[in-house]
């Protein structure tokens, strides 16, 4: 999208934001009828002790039985065996026998957007911004802190970020990243298309300037552009990630990206056909590696290394991978997204569902799917970052919130243990983010973001999917009146 057509809309977004300011409730306000997250808030106590629970905290070990964990004024303060500490006199006590508590979930490739209902091969592929409804179904899910891994409509994920951090709008701490960097051509009429290394750099400042934290690089990007970008953003302190085409993972990280998208499955450098800096587009490249690109490879080792040693971080995004494999995911585990989605926008997911099911003969997704768990598996073994997120494009298969709790299934699919999965999608994140003193674990004095899940997640993983409560700074959110308030309308808003 291009900034000067949105100019205008900057002095009224930051007159309303500064109209409207208001902080969020810490922990120890009383719940107030006017307070615009009243609906979603059930414990506001300055302390607030877990009795009896699991604790999954973060850090990839295993898990502690029986724990109680006290929560001071948005703070962690104790975590001890239930045998050896007593809730303190002044606290509000949740018995949690028979659950497990998180550390806040970190998704590191979400979205504010989903496909818009009505894309047809003949008409724009368009993608709706789902102000309402995408921030309380990440927070419903656990999701306390997100990154926006390219933005549609950045000004709005802005605006967004400061409703959030000021209280008027329920969902996680966002991560902003700017709006795409894309070269000729561009993938759709929503994303601005770059004239060359000197607009790469300008685009970068722009949306730094205005608060974009991260940035990323897309498919069409020149080799050219990309090193002009990763330079501005190293300049501001920020990082850059990608969802490469053009450029091999390889020479990505020889050039210094921080972060790449996806992982294998987008990597078009083993493609026979790859040309330099040019994209071949995504069916040619798939069809050749689900026939012969062996991931325990010499090409493939060499590139898991190179990684290592230049420090870059692969996002995982199982769920997007997984929505185009014939029949997946299970249409039980679906119900949760038909009844958020608006009616249009199911139909449109049912339709495209069935198409993909009437191909299945013919479909590599599931050999692909399998390499890409291989490949995961194989990076953080050699001791690479590995991060998730869920991706909600495609065709509409994956929606916010939702599609992470079914990538964390697909993790524990792909080899790792739950609390492996956890540690990805925490602790890994917090890492990238330089916030690892904060958020990402459950220990004294972190930040008490916290997901408590309805059962035994160390032995089924299927308990992700389980969210009772979320705690955001030590203010609980019941998941369940977050899921209900946007009952109908994701999808459109």
């Amino acid at each position: 999208m291009s900034p000067s057509r949105l100019l205008p809309l900057l002095p009224f977004l930051c007159c309303a934001l500064a109209a409207f300011a208001q902080r969020t409730p810490p922990a120890g306000a009383p719940i107030k009828a006017a307070d615009p997250l009243a609906a979603f808030l059930v414990q506001t106590a300055p302390v607030v002790a877990f009795t009896h629970v699991t604790v999954i905290n973060g850090q990839g070990g295993p898990a502690q039985h029986d724990q109680t964990v006290v929560l001071r004024n948005g703070v962690i303060a104790q975590v001890e065996s239930s045998s050896r500490i007593h809730p303190p006199d002044d606290a509000a006590v949740i018995d949690a026998s028979g659950k497990t508590l998180l550390p806040g979930l970190i998704g590191m490739h979400e979205h504010m957007f989903y496909p818009a209902a009505g894309n047809e091969p003949d008409r724009n592929a368009l993608y709706a911004e789902l102000a309402d409804s995408a921030p309380r179904l990440y927070l419903a899910a656990g999701i306390t802190t997100a990154r926006t891994a390219g933005s549609i409509e950045p000004f709005a994920d802005l605006a967004l970020k400061q409703a959030i951090d000021a209280g008027r709008q329920a969902g996680p701490a966002l991560d902003v990243t700017g709006p795409y960097l894309e070269g000729k051509p561009t993938i759709g009429i929503q994303l601005h298309e770059l004239t060359g290394p000197d607009d790469a750099s300008a685009l970068v400042n722009y949306w730094g300037d205005r608060g974009a934290t991260s940035f990323k690089a897309y498919m069409h990007i020149t080799p050219a552009e990309l090193a002009a970008a990763i330079a501005a953003a190293h300049k501001r302190g920020d990082k850059i990630t990608g969802h490469l085409c053009s450029i091999g993972f390889t020479e990505a990280a020889e050039m210094g990206i921080d972060n790449l998208e996806h992982g294998l499955l987008v990597d078009t450098e083993f493609y026979s056909k790859k040309q330099p800096g040019v994209c071949p587009g995504q069916g040619g490249p798939m069809s050749e590696m689900a026939a012969s690109l062996d991931i325990t490879s010499a090409p493939v080792q060499r590139m898991i290394q190179t990684l290592v040693e230049h420090h870059v971080a692969v996002t995982s995004t199982l769920a997007i991978f997984e929505s185009f494999v014939p029949d997946k995911p299970p249409l039980d585990n679906m119900e949760p997204v038909h009844t958020a989605l608006s009616g249009l926008s199911w139909d449109d997911y049912a339709t495209r569902r069935g198409m993909i099911a009437q191909h299945a003969a013919a479909s590599h997704w599931s050999v692909l799917l399998s390499k890409e768990m291989q490949f995961e598996r194989a990076f953080a073994k050699a001791g690479g970052l590995l991060m998730a997120g869920c991706d909600p494009t495609g065709y509409g298969g994956v929606l916010a919130g939702y599609g992470d709790q079914r990538a964390f299934e697909l993790l524990v699919a792909a080899g790792f243990t739950p609390a492996e999965a956890v540690a990805i999608y925490t602790s890994h994140a917090a890492q990238y983010l330089g916030r690892s003193s904060e958020i990402g674990t459950i220990a004294p004095g972190m930040q008490a973001d916290l997901v408590l899940l309805d059962g035994d997640l160390e032995h089924d993983a299927s308990v992700i999917r389980k969210p009772e409560l979320v705690f955001k700074k030590g203010v609980g959110y019941s998941s369940a009146r977050l899921q209900q308030s946007v009952k109908g309308i994701a999808g459109q808003r």
